[in-house]
């Protein structure tokens, strides 16, 4: 695979301005304002190849969306190399701009008070699509995420999840070989979100589309993405498979258990943790371990009637928690 986006020792530092309460100093500070700097990334290294889902996890929302306006040159680092797409941002922003797009999920590139068909066309013309490119284009991009009734109604009538899916169809319509989606399911209710994230792996896979997220929304990381870059504190602590993050980072398994009867309390062993009891369920949790579920088993088969049974990893949220 080819590699499309390398980032090597990214930094950035913001400036604030050091705020005065006597009248004496601020008048002072208006003439020689004293500011107070902090980083919002430093030393940096990312490497993403053609066709990849990554998630990009931060505590810090804030410096998450930071990252993508630097890869997109919407905002400059303070020092580090970007390659995206072969150029370097810095001298050949424009020629970059025909290759990728960035969602926003709280801020729209659709003109409010037009269509979103309207938007289409002046994108068409910011990037010298021809009529017939276009046409067909857009034919399939409606189809697709069935917009055909949205696109002649004003921006500013259409819903969260209307919006949302021309703002998706907007950024796709060059045929983009990046797409930077900073959460992209914010205030869309769950069925929509499933649609969307459903739709940007249909394009992935249908157009070998690079897909860099970030969200606070971790069902979004888990049903979209297949790696994860977890940084903290300006150091990655994990870049790797989902797959492998779970697999490695386990450390407890959730157990649901529905008795046919239960003559008298289930009686947990040491390791065990009871989470909730009603009637005859019974939810607890235990170490992740080959010798804990063996004993599990085991005391579940030969002391108890066992009606069903469900063990379940725990929520990759709570797995994320453990590296902050």
């Amino acid at each position: 695979m080819n590699k499309i986006i390398e980032v090597k020792n990214l930094k950035k530092i913001f400036k604030q301005e050091i705020k005065k309460t006597w009248f004496k100093n601020k008048l002072n500070s208006f003439f020689h304002p004293e500011y107070k700097e902090f980083s919002a990334v430093s030393w940096i290294d990312i490497s993403i190849y053609e066709g990849e889902k990554v998630a990009f996890l931060w505590p810090n929302w804030a410096w998450k969306s930071t990252t993508i306006k630097m890869l997109t040159w919407i905002l400059h680092p303070t020092d580090g190399e970007i390659d995206v797409l072969w150029f370097n941002p810095s001298r050949s922003r424009e020629e970059l701009a025909y290759k990728i797009w960035a969602v926003f999920g709280q801020t729209s590139r659709l003109w409010y008070h037009l269509t979103p068909l309207d938007s289409f066309e002046l994108f068409w013309k910011m990037y010298d699509i021809s009529n017939d490119s276009l046409k067909s284009r857009l034919k399939y991009l409606v189809e697709k995420f069935e917009i055909s009734e949205l696109v002649n109604i004003p921006v500013r009538k259409l819903s969260l999840w209307q919006r949302m899916r021309c703002e998706v169809v907007a950024s796709l319509i060059h045929k983009p070989k990046a797409l930077f989606l900073d959460e992209p399911t914010i205030w869309l209710d769950l069925v929509a979100k499933q649609k969307l994230r459903e739709i940007i792996n249909e394009i992935n896979k249908d157009e070998w589309t690079t897909i860099f997220l970030t969200s606070h929304d971790l069902w979004d990381i888990e049903n979209i993405c297949k790696r994860v870059i977890i940084i903290n504190w300006w150091k990655i602590l994990y870049d790797g498979n989902l797959k492998e993050l779970r697999r490695n980072y386990i450390k407890v398994k959730n157990i649901r258990v529905k008795f046919d009867s239960l003559d008298e309390k289930f009686k947990p062993l040491d390791f065990m943790k009871i989470k909730k009891t009603k009637d005859t369920f019974v939810e607890f949790e235990i170490p992740n371990s080959k010798e804990n579920l063996a004993k599990t088993f085991e005391l579940l088969t030969n002391d108890y009637e066992v009606e069903d049974i469900t063990i379940e990893d725990p929520d990759i949220e709570e797995i994320i928690k453990e590296f902050y």
